[in-house]
């Protein structure tokens, strides 16, 4: 593994990754909607996708996602449903409670999102509402949009919610934190 430093970088094995991991912050949580799991199986988002999953095997970082992902995984391949399955266990599947629903709701009725794209309006809301720094996707788009973004955080605002960083796995693998991955 690799960490970065400016422009200095150490080599980390699996187990110091974890030792470090444990002297560190808790884990970070990063919420992941439905592009990403079918990402993994995707020749254009597959590298940047298996890296991140790769750092979460590591114990870098804890995946949660919300019940509208299983929702929206009912026609996807078997593949993906299968991965599915065996990275989310019922304890990181959020529910999305009514406070994010009326937020969902605020998203659409400022124009953010059309609404039929209401299940988009609730990933960010349930990630928005648990409290969750990173939502991740690949969904250009309706999340992954300079012009949204600025939706969706002035929302958050006005309703008395902290901004919410959407980033592929790309930007949230490379980008420049206090925290090295």
């Amino acid at each position: 593994m690799l960490l970065f430093h400016g422009a200095r970088h150490t080599v980390l094995t699996t187990r110091g990754a974890a030792r470090m991991v444990r002297g560190m912050k808790p884990i970070p949580t990063l919420y992941l909607d439905t592009s990403v799991i079918g990402g993994y199986f995707d020749a254009e988002w597959m590298k940047g996708t298996r890296e991140l999953w790769r750092l979460m095997e590591l114990g870098l970082y804890r995946f949660v996602t919300s019940i509208v992902t299983p929702r929206e995984l009912l026609r996807a391949p078997e593949q993906v449903r299968a991965l599915f399955t065996t990275t989310f266990t019922k304890e990181s599947i959020l529910p999305v409670p009514d406070e994010a629903k009326q937020l969902a709701a605020a998203y659409i009725r400022q124009g953010i999102l059309p609404e039929k794209y209401t299940d988009d309006a609730q990933h960010v809301a349930a990630c928005t509402v648990a409290g969750i720094e990173y939502l991740v996707s690949w969904n250009f788009k309706h999340l992954v949009n300079a012009e949204r973004k600025k939706g969706f955080n002035g929302t958050n605002l006005l309703h008395g919610y902290r901004n919410v960083s959407i980033v592929t796995p790309q930007e949230f693998i490379y980008e420049d934190r206090e925290q090295t991955t």
